[in-house]
């Protein structure tokens, strides 16, 4: 009977998951960070490599693709669409265009090699990890990734471009358009959402440390879909359509984390549960 008694005043503690960063000093996780940083940039390198091997597709379809007015999207949304008129006005103007869609893409190319070398160095530091657990959780992260790509490129710029190129304020006003600003603007655009869509990866990490839960999410839903139009409004042209067309997106995603928070409540208390049952037998 004492014992039993004892056992109820002191719950016996989960034993804390393997961690093969226990040991490691500060220098030595500086030093793993830096071998992750070289793994990750030697996959980009690869995507450059790439990129470079085949620059003429990627500059004239891919970059200059949504230039033209025959760019098989504005068909398909039901764009009237112009050609823009490019001018290089700096004298290293297309060089630096050149080196910057190839750094771009092969970035984009390289990016599950990049996205794997990160989150194998960071995700000791929310709970114990494998291989297999580690190579999946890149897979959730690149997937997320390259269809903010895609829905940045293919829906976004589109609407972008054809707002900018048709805008003007007088007939006597012609709009001829930089090359490296043309580049630049298609960059910001295209990895901003690429980024954005990251909602569901970011609100799954947070949901299994245990610092957001769905209910946190719920409550500030009204708050979230502000933020989101702002954001919306920020990372578009100054034109309703664009806006609405990434502001919809963007909500989506928030409900969407919801769920995903959900899923990670659930496996985070269903390990807590074992975990306490294994250190109570």
């Amino acid at each position: 009977m004492a014992e039993r008694k004892i056992m109820t005043q002191h719950l016996p503690k989960a034993p804390k998951p393997e961690d093969r960063t226990t040991d490691m000093s500060f220098l030595e996780h500086l030093e793993e960070l830096r071998w992750r940083i070289i793994k990750g940039l030697i996959g980009v390198v690869i995507g450059v490599v790439v990129t470079f091997i085949f620059s003429d597709f990627f500059v004239n379809q891919v970059l200059l693709g949504p230039a033209k007015s025959t760019f098989f999207m504005y068909e398909f949304i039901g764009l009237d669409a112009i050609d823009l008129t490019l001018q290089s006005r700096r004298l290293p103007g297309q060089f630096f265009t050149f080196w910057g869609v190839l750094f771009i893409v092969g970035f984009i190319i390289g990016s599950p090699i990049f996205f794997y070398q990160m989150w194998a160095f960071v995700e000791p530091a929310f709970e114990s990890t494998t291989k297999r657990k580690t190579f999946l959780t890149t897979i959730f992260i690149t997937f997320f990734f390259l269809i903010g790509i895609a829905f940045g490129y293919l829906i976004l710029v589109p609407f972008a471009l054809q707002f900018f190129t048709q805008f003007q304020i007088a007939d006597v006003i012609r709009n001829d358009f930089d090359i490296n600003e043309y580049f630049s603007s298609l960059s910001k655009w295209v990895l901003s959402c690429g980024l954005v869509f990251q909602i569901p990866v970011i609100s799954y990490s947070l949901s299994k440390i245990g610092l957001l839960t769905p209910e946190i999410l719920k409550r500030f839903r009204r708050h979230a879909i502000v933020a989101c139009l702002i954001l919306a409004a920020f990372l578009t042209p100054p034109e309703a359509i664009s806006q609405i067309l990434i502001g919809i997106p963007l909500v989506v995603l928030y409900e969407f984390s919801i769920v995903i928070s959900k899923v990670a409540v659930k496996r985070r208390e269903k390990e807590l549960k074992k975990s306490f049952q294994e250190a109570s037998e």
